[in-house]
């Protein structure tokens, strides 16, 4: 039998230790999750641990049950409550339906009839979590979740992080089936700085995966995806020849994405193979393909297997053209990943630079092209070029003594400079909050109605982020914080101002110096009059 927890709520501990003791919770299928004497305390308890049913009575000081059952059914929606009271009148029962209460009951409260209510809401309880584990409501799921789940495993194929163990099972598993003989990559980049003005960039995006899957399904069963803001697709092949057939359809589907979507597409035709786990070598080959169209021209289709006989015989491919998306994978290795990760893709960039065998000049201008670049990349992310670059230090200069060799130590040694500091913010950025959380704390603790929502809002983050954030940088949770630095103002107050309780209490917050006097005894042990007269006690001693 599954086990939910209770939370007892009454001010009245005579009633809690009754029913405690009546009631068989282990053979009804609960476990006790604690007792709060008023409505505030069962907030927090809530707040500290999952709560499926709350029994509470209604008059309680400082918060009733009403308003108790008010807020956490704002906070947790599935909570299921039993409201037992001494009062009956028609107006708390017609509250306690509105609130969709699973039982109103008066006191006392037979134990024959309130097991008999728990016995019911635990198979109300049942029946919600059969409902969400239901094969029927997963399989919806899945059903409704498998474009998303065939996105992500063309992603691992193209990355190569795909095991070629679970290939087969996996295909399986995602409805997805690869029937080719032969495979290539083609990566559809919409040049964003030639798109019309006044049109979201991924609407024209869009409107171009939707022109390829209706002019490309039928010859190459194309499998689309989008991947690091491009629109890419693997296109299935029965002969390896037919490669030069694909480069023709890109070439018109390039130009009717200029003329239909007014779109700018350059789509890049990667290597063809006869194996899917090669897919991640014609990836980097369309990825090649796209960064010639500086050399060939915007809004064609260019494939590399002919780059290669071109780029030899023809061209002379120009040395100084940065491979912009090897550096876009060392910048977001920068963001996002591991010091080892981020050695990795310099050192690929390093290996696939194309400069075997460069003149002086060439190299120059490969190295003041990186050295910009990686200036932009600093001002982008808001970061002191200075931190990174000596201003003092021509870097131009310094980096033009490099060897290729050389060149990678230092590019390690800057990158991992730039991690720390984004990381650094990037934390700092968190800290930040919670800092000027608690010096709202601070200044405003005597607000009595400053609570985690409203500090929040003020805040610009939600009220669930900002409460794991403070606990995790604090240790304590909002309320626990707030009303620690309550009491130590309160005992300040009590121990140098000859004021009365009920002053201190408004000072610091409390409208209710009953509630203030309770809370001040919770934490100290004693009411804030007997503290008082023992502190001056020790010290007449």
């Amino acid at each position: 039998m599954k086990k939910y927890s209770v939370l007892l709520v009454d001010d009245e501990e005579d009633v809690v230790e009754a029913i405690v003791q009546k009631i068989d919770w282990d053979r009804l299928g609960y476990s006790l999750a604690g007792y709060a004497k008023n409505g505030l305390e069962a907030l927090e308890i809530a707040e500290e641990k999952p709560i499926d049913v709350v029994l509470t009575d209604i008059k309680m000081p400082y918060m009733d049950g009403l308003t108790l059952s008010h807020r956490l059914k704002e906070l947790y929606p599935s909570i299921k409550i039993i409201i037992f009271s001494g009062f009956d009148e028609f107006e708390y029962a017609k509250e306690a339906i509105r609130l969709e209460a699973e039982e109103y009951m008066l006191k006392p409260v037979d134990a024959v009839e309130l097991s008999r209510v728990f016995q019911k809401v635990h198979e109300a309880l049942d029946q919600e979590f059969d409902e969400k584990q239901s094969i029927h409501r997963l399989k919806n799921y899945y059903l409704e979740s498998l474009p998303i789940l065939q996105e992500s495993l063309y992603t691992s194929l193209i990355e190569g992080t795909l095991p070629q163990q679970d290939l087969e099972s996996t295909l399986l598993d995602y409805q997805i089936s690869l029937p080719g003989k032969y495979y290539a990559v083609v990566i559809l980049h919409n040049s964003l700085s030639l798109s019309p003005e006044g049109i979201n960039p991924l609407l024209i995006t869009m409107s171009i995966r939707k022109l390829a899957e209706e002019r490309l399904q039928k010859n190459w069963r194309p499998c689309f995806l989008t991947y690091l803001g491009h629109t890419l697709f693997i296109a299935q092949m029965d002969k390896e020849s037919d490669s030069l057939k694909l480069t023709d359809d890109c070439e018109i589907l390039c130009r009717m994405a200029r003329h239909i979507c007014k779109a700018t597409v350059t789509a890049g035709i990667g290597k063809t193979v006869s194996n899917l786990m090669d897919l991640p070598l014609s990836y980097l080959g369309a990825r090649d393909a796209v960064a010639y169209r500086v050399l060939y021209g915007r809004g064609k289709a260019i494939a590399i297997s002919e780059i290669g006989l071109e780029g030899k015989e023809e061209h002379k491919v120009n040395k100084e053209i940065i491979d912009e998306e090897r550096l876009l994978d060392i910048y977001r290795s920068i963001r996002m990943s591991s010091e080892e990760e981020l050695d990795k893709c310099i050192d690929l960039y390093i290996e696939n630079s194309r400069l075997e065998s460069p003149s002086l000049q060439e190299y120059h201008f490969f190295l003041m092209d990186l050295v910009t670049n990686m200036h932009k990349f600093l001002l982008a992310n808001q970061v002191d070029t200075g931190l990174i670059f000596p201003k003092e230090e021509d870097v131009y200069q310094k980096v033009q003594q490099f060897s290729l060799a050389e060149l990678s130590h230092w590019m390690k040694e800057i990158c991992k400079k730039m991690q720390s500091i984004i990381q650094e913010m990037r934390s700092d950025k968190t800290k930040s909050f919670v800092k000027k959380a608690v010096e709202h704390v601070h200044s405003h603790y005597m607000d009595k109605d400053l609570t985690v929502e409203a500090l929040s809002q003020e805040l610009h983050v939600s009220a669930a982020y900002f409460s794991t954030v403070f606990k995790r940088e604090t240790g304590k949770s909002f309320i626990n914080y707030l009303t620690d630095y309550r009491m130590e103002k309160a005992l300040r107050l009590l121990m140098e101002e000859e004021e009365k309780t009920y002053i201190i209490a408004e000072a610091v917050g409390y409208s209710d110096p009953n509630y203030f006097s309770y809370a001040f005894k919770k934490k100290f042990g004693m009411s804030p009059s007997k503290y008082k007269s023992n502190s001056k006690g020790k010290e007449g001693l």
